[in-house]
């Protein structure tokens, strides 16, 4: 919606509230609701303030030490959240509703660089000082209980009942029982501009997959978030509750948000060479370079201690780094041809921030294009079970320690950037590290 049209509706009275806001951390979406009038005649002319907390807290919300950030000495002041009109959005699911996202700035006017709008950013102003442009499309799976919010957080998470009782991969009977939702979801999108293609059942039981028209990494980026959240909002209107767990049972299969990703010049996919008809010099630096550092990257692709527990053999999540032409079982998988010729990341879950995963792989991928870097020979077989190919991290004390001695993103992330993300995850193992358990009462409480 170009502002103009909002400024119409606002006066018009169609529109009475706005949704100012900016992501977390997380990828969630933090902030206030203001009314209509207020943002025509305050926020849109001369922006808005936020506790600078709000990227130093953790899912909690409790304020976190050792942030240079933000902290208590330095008494937790504000940032400033300045909107970004071209993101305003219509919120269809919530009545005289729009949405605009935020960038996080310093009183002084510059970027909060380690924000996650503001680290995708910078990636792309890499990107377009080298005369290139990039798209991408992110694909979320997702289970769905026949339960709302409130009752699977008072049962504790456990036992709930998922909206299928068997897997339903493509099926077409058994998701109309949920039809009524998905179509919600899928018209709402629509209308907020989340393009979407189509919905499909899953390989798991409740399991769902929602696939976006692809864009540029920043509005595709900003249309996942509001996915995201958009999608649980409408869920719980309809007495249900969804998670984006990358894995939510040991005995189910994890929820993905495979990447596809492609970089052009002008007109041109410079993955493709249509005198071949192969992928390009330039897409083997690009693959190289993604093959070789999204180890270091892998906590943007897998930010949580349960990230790790979806890399399971035979499950769809891949274990090994290896590249293929349309292999499942390799962590990058090389599908279409000409101007659709693109590489899917099948390492990221759901649980992932969609602004630090595409800079993740574009600073990767750019890396290897400058070092000259070559993806190497094309992966025939079940990855699963080659033990020579090298394995994913499978933790995320493995992952950041990994990010922390990372040359290449301190060099293209930026040292503030590097610094305060291995800060956050080790901040989240020292919390799972100190938690008791259901498994460990389960097994020593009477036994040991």
């Amino acid at each position: 919606m170009k502002f103009e049209e909002l400024k119409t509706k606002i006066k018009a009275g169609e529109i009475d509230t706005v949704l100012v806001v900016a992501p977390d951390v997380f990828g969630r979406l933090v902030g206030k609701r203001c009314t209509g009038r207020f943002f025509l005649d305050s926020v849109a002319k001369h922006s808005t303030h936020g506790c600078n907390y709000l990227l130093t807290v953790n899912i909690d919300m409790d304020p976190m030490d050792g942030f240079k950030l933000a902290n208590w000495e330095s008494g937790f002041g504000d940032f400033e959240m300045r909107p970004d009109l071209s993101t305003i959005r219509l919120l269809p699911w919530q009545p005289g509703a729009a949405l605009v996202l935020c960038d996080f700035h310093h009183h002084h006017g510059g970027l909060v660089e380690e924000a996650p709008r503001s680290v995708l950013r910078r990636q792309l102003e890499a990107l377009a000082g080298q005369g290139l442009s990039c798209y991408a499309a992110s694909e979320l799976e997702f289970y769905l209980f026949n339960h709302t919010y409130h009752d699977a957080f008072h049962a504790g998470y456990r036992d709930l009942a998922p909206s299928s009782n068997y897997r339903i991969d493509y099926h077409t009977m058994q998701p109309t029982r949920d039809e009524g939702l998905l179509r919600a979801i899928r018209n709402g999108m629509c209308g907020a501009r989340v393009p979407v293609e189509n919905s499909k059942g899953e390989w798991g039981k409740g399991q769902h997959e929602i696939n976006f028209t692809y864009d540029r990494p920043l509005a595709m980026a900003d249309m996942h978030v509001v996915f995201k959240q958009g999608v649980k909002e409408i869920a719980e209107q309809h007495g249900k509750a969804i998670t984006f767990m990358a894995k939510y049972l040991a005995s189910e299969a994890g929820s993905s948000c495979h990447i596809h990703l492609s970089v052009w010049r002008g007109g041109k996919n410079l993955f493709w060479d249509a005198a071949k008809k192969t992928g390009s010099r330039f897409f083997r630096q690009f693959l190289g370079g993604l093959m070789k550092y999204s180890p270091e990257l892998s906590y943007f692709y897998a930010p949580t201690v349960n990230s790790y527990k979806r890399y399971q053999a035979a499950s769809w999540a891949p274990t090994r780094m290896a590249w293929s032409t349309d292999n499942r079982t390799v962590g990058f998988r090389v599908v279409g041809h000409g101007d659709s010729h693109r590489i899917e990341n099948r390492m990221p879950g759901a649980d992932a921030n969609p602004y630090l995963a595409f800079a993740a792989m574009l600073a990767a991928g750019l890396a290897g294009v400058e070092e000259d870097l070559d993806c190497g020979p094309e992966y025939l077989g079940n990855a699963y079970r080659d033990a020579q190919l090298a394995a994913l991290p499978d933790s995320l004390q493995v992952a950041v320690d990994l990010l922390g001695a990372s040359r290449m993103a301190r060099e293209r992330l930026g040292e503030p950037v590097v610094e305060f993300y291995t800060h956050t995850a080790r901040l989240e193992i020292q919390a799972y590290n100190a938690s008791v358990t259901d498994w460990e009462r389960q097994r020593y409480f009477e036994r040991i």
